[in-house]
């Protein structure tokens, strides 16, 4: 009878209680001498890279959130870094989202590409050491399992929105019938810099876990490249890193910031590639960071709703790898090796309280993110999971051409079937 009546009391505990957060943050910076983008070396540590997240448990189901500092991973990689965050968490690794922040300060790996360079290449560029992969994703598993120990109930969700700026700029300019790309330093062009922001996401979208009024964690969504500067061997989480570390310090509860749909959005109008040009962009994301949550309104959680469907884009023919040495034969055996992957990539929703937030994949441009958010009340949206697709293109820019569209691995075509998967994370379609 003792026995019984524990276990009742276990399972009221657990299924009793309502909804559960805990959060998490774990090392990712890469040691010295593993590659960055795309197979530059780590030479300096700026500033460390963190995996920072959620778990979430409602009693019946739980999921996991996670931004990291990385430009992206893709392919095994990816794999790689759910299963162990599933595994830790006991959970199935649909439940699982881990989006790049996409800073260019950061690793790129896609284990794919380096399985089909060891393949076929007699000398293959540097790569990221086994040994490292296994170290970041345990320390990263760790953090999670030790989350899960200590969750603590929410009851309210805040959501909240604020203008950024001086920061995001319309990457693809179109003069005279052609495609002119502002890259994330072309503000040290007079003439790049004069051109108008024009079509950007201004605001920033907050959605805070709360204990009564009390913030537990808030996760932060802004669409631009955190780009300032790139490729020279320094680590660095940016000044999207800093304004997120600057609140965090000020607020003392976790801030996790995610990417949104920036594939054709750079801070090129505002950065010139210099130290106060990237310091400046920091302090404005972070005076965005704090106004967006002053404005926080609350709501009740309720019920956690969770949709994960598959999305199949057309792919490109993959590229040749023979012949190619270094980045050109990294890059190309990134686009090989999807083209061969025959499994859709699964792509999930949470909406629980007032908030709504969808994960996409690879490198959307920045019309999903306006069409999901269309779509509902407070729709907060991230991009950067699977990097593998690359640039995910509107079918019109397939037409215009330009940087963006050569360097996707999907095709015209991908516009629909990336709409539709929307929707049904939505709940605005079935499927």
């Amino acid at each position: 009878m003792r026995r019984a009546v524990l276990g009742l009391f276990a399972a009221i505990q657990l299924f009793g209680a309502g909804p559960r957060i805990g959060t998490f943050k774990a090392d990712a910076t890469p040691e010295m001498g593993e590659p960055l983008i795309w197979v530059t070396p780590t030479t300096k540590v700026e500033d460390p890279l963190w995996a920072k997240g959620v778990v979430i448990d409602d009693g019946r189901a739980r999921y996991v959130l996670c931004a990291l500092d990385w430009c992206g991973i893709g392919g095994s990689t990816y794999a790689l870094f759910r299963n162990k965050v599933a595994q830790a968490a006991g959970v199935d690794v649909t439940h699982v989202r881990i989006q790049t922040i996409h800073q260019h300060t950061a690793p790129y790996i896609d284990g794919d590409a380096y399985a089909l360079m060891r393949k076929v290449m007699p000398t293959v560029p540097l790569l990221m050491s086994d040994g490292f992969l296994e170290r970041v994703t345990d320390r990263l598993a760790a953090a999670v399992r030790d989350a899960c120990g200590r969750m603590q109930p929410f009851d309210q969700v805040g959501t909240g929105t604020a203008r950024v700026e001086q920061v995001a700029s319309q990457r693809r300019i179109i003069k005279n019938g052609k495609v002119l790309t502002r890259y994330s330093s072309s503000g040290k062009d007079p003439a790049m810099a004069a051109e108008p922001e024009g079509f950007i996401d201004p605001d920033v979208r907050t959605v805070t876990f709360a204990r009564g009024k009390q913030p537990i964690v808030r996760l932060h969504f802004y669409a631009t490249h955190p780009q300032t500067f790139c490729c020279d061997g320094r680590v660095s989480a940016d000044f999207v890193g800093a304004a997120r570390e600057a609140v965090e310090a000020a607020e003392k509860i976790p801030q996790v910031y995610f990417t949104g749909c920036s594939g054709n959005v750079t801070v090129g109008k505002y950065n010139d590639g210099q130290e106060p040009a990237r310091r400046e962009l920091a302090k404005r994301l972070e005076a965005a960071l704090r106004a967006s949550a002053a404005a926080t309104q609350y709501a009740p959680a309720g019920k956690l709703v969770w949709r994960s469907v598959p999305l199949d884009m057309p792919k490109k023919p993959g590229q040749q790898v023979a012949g190619l040495t270094g980045q050109a034969a990294y890059r190309a055996a990134i686009s090989a090796a999807f083209a061969e992957r025959r499994k859709p990539i699964d792509v999930a929703s949470l909406g629980v309280g007032g908030a709504e937030m969808v994960f996409l994949p690879g490198e959307p441009f920045l019309e999903y993110q306006k069409y999901a958010q269309g779509l509902g009340k407070f729709v907060a949206v991230a991009g950067y999971g699977d990097i593998s697709p690359g640039y995910i293109c509107t079918d019109r820019a397939h037409g215009e051409g330009g940087y963006e569209p050569s360097a996707s691995e999907v095709g015209p075509g991908t516009e629909a079937a990336v709409k539709e998967a929307i929707r049904e994370l939505l709940g605005r379609q079935a499927r």
